[in-house]
């Protein structure tokens, strides 16, 4: 399929292709951004601050403006764009009949959009059906959640659908890839930790309510779940970590039963081979020593969540940290996931 990616010389944009490098269903076709990068080579217009060296193919690409008349024909688009500017463009392209797949936070609460992680939610991909974007349903908009919602939803699953979930405590400690490109100033971050992130903890929350909703005739039920978050910023490249404690609704005998819920959830799409899923989505630490994020963030292609310190909490039931790579699965290739699970369900092609 063609896909174009809109936003692609940020951070997140850069992501997508590398990912999509080689991707077995999904080929590179247009690449947009800013009016000021309009009209250039794809590597005169851009920063290019991956690990890997730019791809031949994508150095030549003329940007596009991110507007549906200058992307060809295109099947579906990825969009990495900044939420200043995403609402706007997104709306535009779902109305000209070409999907969007968004990482931005724009659309990630409107009631007929899903916010999607394939493991926890994959039957919220109906909703797009309630969609009016175009009078045929051709044109939507579907969201990943934010950079920690992705791992606390994960985390959070297993112990949903074993006990239900009453209250969660917990505090981020988010790696600087997530600031994006320059990102955060040397001298802030340096041998330091920053106990406060503009403008994230209001959305853990309401996504993670949302991602862990039951979908019945069309609408969502959300769990009353009280959670309170603490958002910091640490000196670490990769990877999101959460250390969290949890009350549930129905109390366990034991650790060993919260251990048992972890090992006995089934992915509900396993069996559909999708390219960007892990074999191990959830990964259950031993060791307390781990996970780590320079040890574990990259493993599964960077897509697995990483749980340890799993025991009994003294103040509520059980006490947990989780970690997963933030830029990958909880951004590009997220989006990327959800685009595979949405074109075997047949909503792309």
């Amino acid at each position: 399929m063609k896909v174009g990616i809109l936003g692609a010389t940020g951070a997140v944009g850069q992501k997508f292709i590398r990912l999509l490098q080689n991707h077995p269903w999904f080929k590179i076709e247009a690449l947009g951004a800013s009016e000021r990068s309009a009209g250039k080579k794809y590597n005169d217009a851009a920063n290019w601050i991956e690990d890997v060296n730019l791809p031949s193919s994508i150095a030549k690409m003329i940007v596009a403006n991110c507007k549906p008349e200058e992307f060809g024909n295109v099947d579906f688009v990825f969009s990495g764009l900044d939420s200043s500017v995403a609402g706007e463009i997104e709306e535009a392209f779902a109305k000209a009949g070409i999907p969007v797949i968004s990482n931005a936070k724009n659309f990630r609460m409107d009631d007929t959009v899903p916010l999607l992680v394939p493991e926890v939610n994959p039957d919220h991909i109906d909703l797009i059906k309630t969609q009016k974007f175009t009078a045929d349903g051709s044109g939507w908009i579907v969201t990943n959640p934010n950079c920690v919602a992705v791992p606390l939803s994960l985390a959070l699953k297993p112990f949903h659908d074993a006990f239900g979930i009453e209250t969660v405590i917990l505090t981020t400690m988010q790696a600087i890839s997530g600031a994006g490109y320059p990102g955060v100033a040397s001298l802030d971050i340096l041998g330091n930790v920053v106990p406060f992130i503009s403008g994230e903890e209001p959305k853990i929350k309401p996504e993670t309510q949302k991602l862990l909703s039951d979908l019945t005739d069309g609408k969502l039920t959300e769990p009353q779940i009280n959670l309170s978050a603490t958002a910091t910023r640490v000196p670490a490249i990769n990877g999101h970590m959460i250390s969290a404690t949890v009350k549930l609704k129905k109390t366990p005998s034991s650790i060993d039963e919260v251990k048992q819920a972890i090992q006995n959830w089934e992915n509900p799409i396993a069996d559909l081979d999708l390219p960007s899923s892990p074999k191990e989505v959830i990964k259950l630490h031993e060791d307390d020593r781990y996970p780590q994020p320079r040890l574990h963030a990259d493993q599964e292609g960077g897509m697995q969540l990483h749980m340890g310190r799993l025991r009994e909490s003294e103040v509520f039931d059980i006490s947990f940290v989780a970690m997963a790579h933030n830029t990958i699965r909880g951004a590009a290739g997220g989006a990327i996931l959800n685009a595979e699970l949405l074109k075997v369900k047949g909503f792309l092609g």
